[in-house]
């Protein structure tokens, strides 16, 4: 349940002046939104920086094209895949591609399979620019990942859970483990629960002079495993993989270096503890040394360890420590000076600080009472540094820069809602993406100092359409619950919305730690659904509760050991104080989340019963020993060590309260959220005969979509919504 799972619904919201027209001239519908796309924005894809920085390449159209930073004019056309045939006759679809170093070869994955939910297998074949020949890169099955070595010279992937390495020079294929097996030995990639709470998949890193491979090492022989049925053929198929629950055993990890020269390897030192996480690996400028991060299984400890290449040999130069845990992102970066950078929340904030490789404190680069969101990137010319922050709100996003002594902090940014940057190489240039609540992506090309070159994709065409369909301005606020606790929240109201009525409140909920609801952003599916309801009848709302983001680390991590119960009583606080205007009718509240969002939207039905008419839960968890002992453990610790934070707040303990009326929904195929979760809510409400209602979606996974399935849910959530709202 990363935050990293949360699809497009959840990046939905909030906050701005400017609102639609409030004359609808047309109505919503559930094809608008799922089958037609009537909402969805253009986006510009797969954006590569050339390494002059003057250039760039997007993936539009099945081909790659060459565009001018200067002025946003395409330049050529690098290849039409069209017009390229794959050896068995069927045209070359590119799904992501990459180029070598020279950029005289394009390293093109195509025919790709998810695995889960970032992972996937793939064919990869190799386009020579200046010959126009495609060459397939191994004969030997897909392949689930692969990179060109700094030099280009070699590409290295795995394969069947082993590492390989392709020398383009004599056409050699080179494997260098062989004791890789299924739910057993992996290499070069990671196991299920690294993939999803540490969020990387390709576990492999070419030194920067390509002359030295880094590797993982999975040992998941005593992890146990979970079987999932796959439904559809005569005889139903187990599926099995192994997946860690709270409590239980993980993969023991190791690091290795394969010497491309030598063929040597070596084996890294990490320390004798097993029962650890080694959750990143950098290459650092100096020669031959590898840079480890290591986080205790409690993950409140994170140490850098700097290790030799060529022996293993290692020594620590960082330690952090923690009262409640540590989180870990990408925003630790090794620099050319033989110094890094990371954030940290030491401070209270998400901060930028500046080290040495011996560990010392160089200096705090940024402070203040508000939060770092993650660092876009370092140009080290000119000693800068670019970030993007939530210091005008929590639920806005600023470009910022500054400088590597701390100096001359500026903001780049200058519209208030949700800004994002992609750097060309040399820092020259960037393409900048500017979203709102009621404003869908633009991109434009600015110079380092954030002045508009051009605007590359307005979105103006969508912006007309939800004019004419008159969606309404969401209004951004802050209650106080009960408790004196300030919360942030947004409000959708009907286009006619008048002041002396009373109005149905649906309530839309996620919760969970470091992740918000409440932004001021554009999001298509859910936005336009909360709008169809707007357009029938109700007020919709969603509450950032306790436990969320960008407001500090004691607001953040105050749900510590107890998931579920703060986050719960500011929900039903919200309910209560939204019950006590004029305009709202508190005998229908109604609340609907998803995975753990789904958790709350329950907790609140059966804890909050007095106060919820109506509840949808969608993939929910129901007692966190059920879920994965990385995300669980990191804020609840292990059952054996916290039974009554697990227990006290598990909504199967409380389902005798429920009142109203309770939808339930899970695809049988979540490989995240196992529907075991939903089977034994399902027993205990049976127990306690209570009335509900279920809605099962056959090998669906925890995203719940594919063809025709997210236009099903929607129409089964709206139809329990008109019926019982």
């Amino acid at each position: 349940m990363k935050k990293l799972f949360l699809f497009t619904f959840i990046s939905l919201f909030i906050l701005s002046n400017a609102g639609f027209s409030q004359e609808a001239t047309k109505k919503i519908t559930l094809e608008d939104i799922w089958s037609k796309g009537s909402f969805r924005p253009a986006f510009i894809n797969e954006i590569r920086s050339m390494k002059d920085g003057e250039h760039y390449c997007v993936l539009e159209s099945n081909s790659i094209k060459k565009y001018s930073y200067r002025d946003g004019n395409m330049e050529s056309l690098i290849i039409d895949a069209s017009t390229i045939k794959l050896p068995d006759g069927k045209k070359l679809e590119i799904d992501d591609y990459q180029f070598s170093k020279d950029e005289f070869k394009i390293l093109i994955s195509t025919n790709t399979e998810a695995i889960y939910r970032h992972s996937s297998i793939s064919d990869f074949y190799i386009w020579d620019i200046k010959s126009g020949k495609l060459s397939e890169l191994s004969s030997g099955g897909k392949i689930r990942l692969a990179e060109f070595s700094p030099d280009g010279n070699k590409i290295a992937f795995a394969r069947n859970n082993n590492m390989f390495v392709k020398n383009l020079t004599d056409n050699k294929e080179l494997q260098i483990t062989t004791d890789g097996l299924n739910n057993n030995i992996i290499y070069g990639s990671t196991d299920w629960v690294y993939e999803e709470e540490f969020s990387f998949t390709k576990a492999f890193f070419w030194s920067p002079d390509g002359s030295k491979l880094a590797y993982y090492r999975f040992d998941e022989s005593k992890v146990k495993q979970y079987t999932m049925t796959t439904w559809g053929d005569l005889y139903p198929e187990q599926y099995e993989y192994k997946y860690p629950k709270a409590g239980e055993d993980n993969s023991v990890v190791n690091i290795f270096t394969y010497d491309a020269n030598t063929s040597k390897i070596t084996k890294m030192d990490i320390g004798a503890e097993n029962n650890q996480y080694i959750p990143r690996i950098y290459w650092t400028a100096l020669p031959n040394t590898l840079a480890i991060l290591r986080m205790n299984r409690l993950q409140n400890k994170l140490e850098i360890l700097l290790n030799n290449a060529n022996d293993g040999s290692s020594k620590i130069i960082y330690t952090e420590t923690n009262k409640y845990y540590i989180e870990i992102t990408d925003d630790i970066q090794f620099l050319n000076n033989n110094q890094f950078v990371i954030t940290s929340e030491k401070d209270g904030y998400n901060h930028i600080y500046l080290y040495d490789l011996s560990g010392k404190l160089i200096k705090q680069l940024t402070t203040g009472k508000w939060d770092v969101v993650n660092i876009k990137g370092i140009d080290e010319k000119n000693k800068l540094i670019y970030y993007i922050a939530a210091e005008s709100a929590p639920y806005n996003k600023d470009l910022c820069v500054i400088k590597f002594d701390g100096s001359r902090k500026t903001t780049l940014s200058t519209k208030s809602g949700t800004n994002d940057a992609n750097f060309s190489n040399t820092f020259k240039y960037y393409i900048g993406t500017f979203t709102d609540a009621n404003t869908p992506g633009i991109y434009s090309i600015n110079t380092a100092n954030g002045k508009e070159i051009k605007v590359l994709e307005s979105n103006e065409k969508l912006t007309k359409t939800l004019k004419t369909f008159g969606f309404t301005k969401k209004e951004f606020r802050k209650l106080k619950t009960e408790e004196g606790v300030e919360l942030n929240y947004w409000m959708i109201k009907p286009a006619d919305f008048d002041s002396t009525k009373k109005y149905p409140l649906f309530m839309y909920v996620y919760g969970g730690p470091g992740h918000n609801t409440v932004t001021n952003s554009y999001g298509y599916s859910d936005l336009s659904w909360f709008e169809m309801l707007a357009q029938k009848g109700y007020i919709v709302v969603s509450v950032d509760n306790r436990g969320t983001a960008f407001r500090g680390e004691e607001f953040k991590k105050c749900t510590y050991k107890e998931l579920g119960k703060l986050e719960t009583e500011d929900q039903i606080s919200a309910a209560i104080y939204f019950g006590n205007q004029r305009y709202i009718d508190k005998d229908r509240i109604g609340i609907f989340g998803w995975s753990y969002g789904g958790y709350m939207s329950t907790l609140c039905m059966t804890k909050g019963a007095d106060y919820f008419k109506a509840g949808i839960a969608v993939a929910p968890v129901t007692n966190w020993k059920y879920y994965d002992n990385i995300y669980t453990e990191r804020f609840m610790r292990t059952p054996q060590e916290n039974p009554s934070g697990y227990d006290d707040n598990s909504p199967i303990n409380h389902v005798k309260k429920l009142k109203g009326k309770y939808l339930l929904v899970h695809g049988t195929g979540d490989d995240n959220v196992h529907v075991q979760n939903s089977m034994d809510l399902i027993t205990a409400l049976v127990n306690a005969n209570k009335q509900f209602e279920m809605q099962f979606y056959p090998n669906k996974n925890h995203s719940i979509y594919g063809g025709i399935t997210r236009f099903h849910l929607y129409t089964r959530m709206t139809e329990f919504i008109l019926k019982n709202l």
